[in-house]
């Protein structure tokens, strides 16, 4: 007896459903520049990335892209790209410099006039309200771990939501709070560089707080039309064998990687492991009542942020770790197989592990991959061309893992490819490029690499040619 062979045939598409949406998405502080243009105050990022030792090269922010400059610039190059949205971040020094108080009007003039342009240009903004640039005022007054952040950063939202709500298409509220919380307070490695397992896992819960907080003045102030989400880097996590201390060291990473986020927002509830996990740490009291409930608001949409997958076991981690704690148990394994400019391992069967388990767990909240994409050594050849075949090939794995995945039941509504430009990556300074527009930093030239083209043919056929 034999079967059929149900794998799609070479020259057919992945087609995606009809009213997918194809995205691109960026970061303020990555791309803007104009770091003390029009009233802009600075942000934790201003003051890591100009200590010494903080930042690869000594890089920072100052001028980055040039964004705030050349926005209808890069709104051509979009459009040129054919994407339906563009995933952006609102730079909450650049329109409330202190954290509180005042708005500055120059300052949301920016945002009015990308959202704008965006619309005219037939583009869906969709407008990030936090991605990691806190006011560094806020931080000297206790940042994260200080729970008066939380009601200022609600403050903020419903400033922003005011100027922009008629413009703005979906609204996030957090981008990676996992990374604000134990990459900028727990290893240091972030802004704003403390290291404090306490710390880290304070800032967490204000930022799940801060999250329910910000939800709930938007939904006073923003068109019901207008959606609500939050983004996640949650972890795909392996354990290197089946043992049952290996699946206990994925039980632990699992707590406080993803259900430290996942069970408050839409639980409303703490991991009981987690906080049995933490005892020798934290007793939980800056958890009030009403809290978590407070955490749990409604949602239309839960952004999903996937690069690699992460491989434990059981063991001691040798190097400092962000994970609370954790890694006294936990041992970070390193897989072979092909490796980004990052590091990173490429496996997108981990996103759409990730998204069936989301299926599962959350089968009434509409999934959307808000970030996907990879760093390779992209330099422009003689004839000025920048050939990327890696990271088409990457992109197209992952593309066709989301596409299973939707096969598979998977409430999966958009893409959103990072990133646009390529920018200030963070503690890699300009030394990652993760763009499909490739950016001569000293000239701001752009440049569509390979995959850029290659992205607009999949936007415009709806789907992946095999």
């Amino acid at each position: 007896m034999t079967t059929l062979d149900a794998r799609p045939r070479a020259g057919t598409t992945l087609r995606f459903p009809d009213h997918f949406r194809w995205g691109t998405a960026t970061a303020a502080y990555q791309i803007e520049g104009a770091a003390g243009e029009d009233g802009r105050a600075p942000s934790i990022w201003d003051t890591f990335s100009h200590t010494p030792g903080k930042v690869r090269n000594g890089d920072t922010g100052d001028i980055a892209a040039d964004h705030y400059h050349r926005v209808s610039e890069d709104i051509a190059l979009m459009r040129e790209l054919g994407v339906t949205d563009y995933r952006f971040s609102i730079a909450w020094p650049r329109v409330q410099p202190a954290g509180r108080g005042p708005v500055v009007q120059k300052g949301l003039d920016f945002y009015r006039r990308l959202t704008d342009e965006l619309r005219r240009a037939d583009i869906r903004p969709v407008a990030t309200l936090y991605h990691w640039d806190l006011p560094q005022e806020l931080e000297d007054a206790g940042g994260w771990p200080n729970r008066e952040t939380a009601y200022r950063f609600a403050e903020y939202a419903g400033l922003a939501a005011e100027a922009l709500g008629d413009r703005v298409a979906t609204w996030t509220t957090l981008n990676e709070p996992w990374c604000s919380a134990f990459l900028g307070y727990g290893s240091g490695v972030h802004a704003p560089g403390r290291t404090s397992a306490v710390d880290a896992l304070r800032a967490a819960h204000h930022l799940n707080l801060a999250h329910g907080l910000a939800v709930r003045a938007l939904r006073g102030t923003v068109p019901d039309a207008a959606e609500v989400s939050l983004t996640l880097n949650l972890h795909s996590l392996r354990a290197r064998s089946e043992s049952p201390r290996d699946l206990d060291a994925v039980r632990r990473i699992d707590a406080v990687g993803n259900r430290i986020f996942l069970d408050p927002v839409f639980r409303g509830r703490l991991p009981d492991d987690l906080v049995r996990d933490t005892a020798a740490l934290t007793d939980w009291s800056f958890v009030r009542d009403g809290d978590l409930r407070t955490a749990a608001a409604p949602v239309d949409s839960l952004g999903v942020n996937y690069y690699s997958p992460t491989t434990v076991a059981a063991g001691s981690s040798p190097a400092p770790s962000p994970w609370a704690g954790a890694e006294r148990h936990v041992r970070f394994v390193s897989v072979p197989g092909p490796r980004t400019a990052m590091d990173w391992p490429v496996d997108a069967d981990g996103l759409h592990g990730l998204l069936l388990r989301l299926r599962k767990e959350l089968p009434d909240v509409p999934l959307v991959v808000t970030e996907n994409g990879a760093a390779y050594e992209d330099y422009a050849d003689p004839s000025g061309q920048v050939r990327d075949p890696e990271r088409v090939a990457y992109l197209h794995a992952h593309l066709a893992a989301v596409h299973r995945a939707v096969e598979d039941g998977a409430d999966v509504r958009g893409y959103f490819l990072w990133s646009l430009l390529d920018n200030f990556e963070w503690s890699y300074g300009y030394s990652k490029r993760f763009g499909i527009v490739h950016v001569d930093f000293p000239t701001q030239r752009r440049t569509f690499k390979s995959s850029a083209h290659w992205y607009a043919a999949v936007i415009a056929r709806g789907g992946l040619a095999l």
